[in-house]
């Protein structure tokens, strides 16, 4: 089939000044395939995953021959989302796809995390992706087109020490399925990608002699992702409201689903109990093991509140 190509397409990539780095690699082979790319990104880190940069994404592309702009807005306020489309407009004229990749993840016990950590978790996850959104739904709106691709994770279904990462990532779905149905008379199609690749916070989280550190350093790059991002961010994207698992080349697709269950009208605790069986009958009895959720199952890194 032919290239699919962007040309004369706005994004916006939250995220995105990290190398190694999913935003990176997602505004790299957009810009590649003739997409304008606002490269977002807040700066600074330290540690072991060293800085972020917009700036040095922006100019790496335009180095390649690509446009791109670079953009230090927060997501995690509704200004700092405001002033990101603003960055889009005022550069490209317009704003045809966000792919809403900013994130944090906290990897410790329930009780060692900080209010203000879980906090600033749901702010940059999930909140922050709302935001931009709003921001930029009415210019979607207008042109009758808009390609939004959100970011999910495994750790929705469950993980230890992610708690707060994995409920908003789990928002993240539902979110996705709440734009794709609001957004369909529009022409906005919304879908999400739940990622696995050695990027940044693989290497913050996690000891470089790990298991987990090395597996994902030589089997799990950035830029195998990214394909399925730009599936997604394409105007031919045929589907709105789905989610892809996708990591080392591999690509899954995640969803709800419910069994044909049981109805009793004269319910009782008891013949829950009784009738259990009935009722996940049809469900597969695989569940994600730990070791599949993103890396930063096991204990790493000691956790640092941010504040």
């Amino acid at each position: 089939m032919a290239e699919l190509r962007f040309d004369g397409r706005t994004a916006i990539v939250t995220g995105a000044g990290g190398n190694p780095s999913l935003g990176r690699a997602h505004a790299m082979l957009l810009a590649a395939r003739g997409a304008n790319v606002v490269v977002n990104d807040i700066g600074g880190g330290a540690g072991p995953a060293g800085s972020a940069s917009a700036q040095a994404v922006a100019d790496e592309i335009v180095a390649l021959g690509g446009k791109a702009v670079a953009d230090t807005n927060s997501v995690a306020t509704p200004e700092g989302a405001a002033a990101m489309v603003k960055t889009a407009l005022d550069a490209f004229g317009g704003i045809d796809i966000i792919v809403n990749n900013a994130g944090v993840v906290y990897v410790a016990p329930l009780e060692e995390i900080t209010i203000r950590d879980y906090q600033r978790t749901a702010e940059v996850n999930l909140l922050g992706p709302m935001y931009l959104v709003r921001a930029a739904w009415p210019h979607m709106k207008a042109k009758g087109y808009g390609r939004i691709v959100n970011i999910a994770s495994s750790s929705m279904f469950g993980c230890a020490l992610q708690i707060a990462y994995g409920a908003t990532k789990g928002g993240m779905l539902a979110l996705t399925q709440g734009l794709a149905a609001e957004g369909e008379p529009y022409g906005i199609k919304v879908n999400a990608v739940g990622p696995g690749a050695f990027t940044r916070m693989v290497i913050a989280a996690r000891e470089e002699d790990s298991r987990a550190y090395q597996y994902s350093k030589q089997h799990m790059p950035a830029e195998l992702v990214s394909p399925a991002i730009a599936f997604f961010a394409h105007e031919d994207c045929p589907v709105s409201g789905e989610c892809l698992e996708v990591m080392g080349g591999g690509v899954r697709r995640v969803y709800y689903a419910r069994t044909e269950g049981i109805t009793d009208l004269d319910l009782k605790p008891e013949t829950i109990a009784e009738r259990w069986d009935e009722i996940v009958a049809g469900t597969s009895e695989r569940r994600i093991p730990p070791a599949e959720m993103d890396g930063f199952s096991a204990q790493g890194r000691p956790y640092v509140p941010s504040e």
